[in-house]
């Protein structure tokens, strides 16, 4: 009879729902946090979990299967957080704003208050206190604290509490934007804990971590998840130098500057950044990684600052394509758009097209670890850089430069006039040379030569890789071309030689960049 009653209980609770969102997915980081309600959860409770104990098959000699009972009883973090948590800070910083009272006028005010309201809408400075919180840890007992750059910039004060209920003025020693990280210093007449860094290079995908912070200002909170991935790259941040761990343990606003944890209580990275359509945490968090975080702690704590290395080229990852139409076997390195003048790589001698497979003998992958590499290379040293140039390795030495602060250069180009007659064509693109008249037409530098694109079959493979008219192809195949002839030949050459795709070196708005077009589909 109780089995009845619970059968027709959940199959009256039981139930598909189907659920459709309109959320936009965000990238969010932790500075200022507000409460926000707790929803209960409605799905029924599952059945407990069951631990069953590990022995080993006297027979296979694959890897043992993770071990989840320690002396009978469920595996648990307490001891690891007892000995780390009284390391986790909070840190709190008080920020100015100042603002207008100024208000906008009603668009159905009638024309004789206009002025009136003009006159006397003037609008007066109000400042107004703003307080973003966020998580730190102290890595040294002089007091020296790790957090992220978000959590106190432009902060005017910046307090520091420990788990204790001690409180701190906070110096600031330096930040780092760039990777978002900041360090603090605290003075203590009383000895304080201290975690250490460890080695996230032995992190491994499914790895246990442990994190712990103030979400929402509830200090010392402990969540537990794995590794989800390594080597992250998030290209929409503004942090360039950083190939993100990735975590599923739950973090929030307020976790920003926490650590997560390895097993042996070692801090393997700092919490930054969330990916939410909500705000709140869905599993899907980033840290940087520890040894990051150590090469620029060591900088700020020694200058104040951070110096990077600079090679002074535009460069682009190795597509599939582009591997095809260079004959690599694999599309790895990063191939050289662009070079600075008088910058090391151009007093070194790279030329456009390169493609940087290694830096001292060890593999680049891509753009972006050639980015982190190169930026972590001192600058006046000198490096050693393999370059694959027409079908052959070369080895290219390179003293480096200090990167400065990047400028960005806009080109707001005005729009066309007429087209111009095509004089010629291929790969789906309507060609003409580069004369005067082409030059003033679509507003181009003087400095540029090579071979206008008119027009674009909307159907081609140019097309679908982003060409448009304006663009100027300066390289077809690694050839330098003038006239819409010497497309043609190259193209033509490429098809005689097997290849699937053809290499196209583009200027758009003056940025030089390289494009692979499949010439079969043209």
């Amino acid at each position: 009879m109780q089995t009845e009653k619970i059968v027709n209980f959940i199959k009256r609770n039981s139930r598909t729902v189907a659920v459709g969102t309109a959320a936009a997915v965000i990238l969010v980081s932790f500075g200022a946090f507000a409460l926000l309600p707790h929803r209960a959860s409605q799905q029924p409770e599952t059945e407990q979990v069951r631990y069953a104990s590990v022995q080993a098959d006297p027979v296979s000699d694959k890897a043992p299967a993770p071990r989840m009972l320690e002396s009978g009883t469920p595996f648990s973090f307490a001891d690891l957080v007892e000995r780390v948590s009284p390391a986790v800070v909070s840190v709190t910083a008080d920020e100015t704003q100042t603002v207008s009272d100024q208000v906008n006028m009603p668009d159905n005010l009638p024309d004789p208050f206009k002025q009136f309201f003009r006159q006397f809408n003037q609008g007066r400075p109000l400042v107004q206190r703003a307080v973003s919180m966020g998580s730190g840890f102290i890595i040294d007992k002089s007091g020296l604290i790790v957090t992220n750059n978000h959590v106190i910039a432009n902060a005017k004060k910046i307090k520091v509490k420990l788990p204790d209920g001690r409180t701190f003025d906070a110096k600031l020693i330096g930040t780092d934007p760039a990777t978002d990280v900041a360090l603090l210093k605290i003075k203590s007449d009383k000895p304080l804990p201290t975690v250490e860094f460890g080695n996230d290079r032995k992190l491994r995908v499914g790895d246990w971590v442990i994190a712990v912070g103030n979400p929402f200002g509830l200090s010392n909170t402990v969540t537990a998840g794995i590794v989800s991935s390594i080597g992250r790259d998030l290209g929409g941040t503004e942090q360039p130098y950083t190939d993100f761990i990735q975590i599923d343990a739950p973090i929030n606003r307020g976790n920003s500057g926490g650590p997560p944890f390895d097993l042996s209580g070692q801090v393997v990275g700092m919490n930054s950044m969330i990916y939410s359509p909500s705000g709140g945490s869905v599993g899907i968090g980033f840290a940087i990684p520890a040894s990051t975080i150590k090469q620029v702690v060591a900088q700020l704590q020694a200058h104040g600052h951070v110096s990077r290395g600079w090679l002074g080229v535009q460069i682009q990852s190795v597509t599939p394509d582009m591997a095809a139409s260079l004959g690599m076997a694999q599309p790895k390195g990063a191939i050289v758009a662009s070079i600075v003048p008088n910058s090391p790589a151009a007093q070194a001698g790279f030329q456009q097209g390169d493609v940087i497979t290694a830096i001292n003998g060890q593999q680049v992958e891509d753009s972006q670890d050639l980015t982190r590499r190169v930026a972590g290379l001192a600058a006046g040293k000198k490096a050693g850089f393999t370059v694959l140039r027409n079908g052959a390795n070369k080895t290219l030495d390179v003293t480096i430069g200090q990167r400065k602060e990047d400028q960005v250069a806009s080109n707001e180009g005005s729009t066309p006039g007429a087209t111009p007659a095509a004089t010629g064509q291929a790969m789906g693109l309507g060609l003409t040379a580069v004369t005067p008249d082409i030059q003033r037409t679509y507003n181009l530098d003087d400095g540029v030569q090579g071979v206008l694109v008119t027009k674009v079959d909307p159907n081609s493979d140019a097309a679908d890789k982003g060409l448009q008219p304006g663009d100027v192809l300066l390289k077809v195949g690694n050839k330098t071309v003038h006239t819409p002839q010497e497309v043609e030949k190259s193209v033509a050459e490429a098809h005689s030689a097997g290849r699937k795709s053809v290499l196209l070196l583009v200027s758009t708005d003056g940025t030089s960049h390289f494009v692979a077009v499949d010439i079969g589909k043209t």
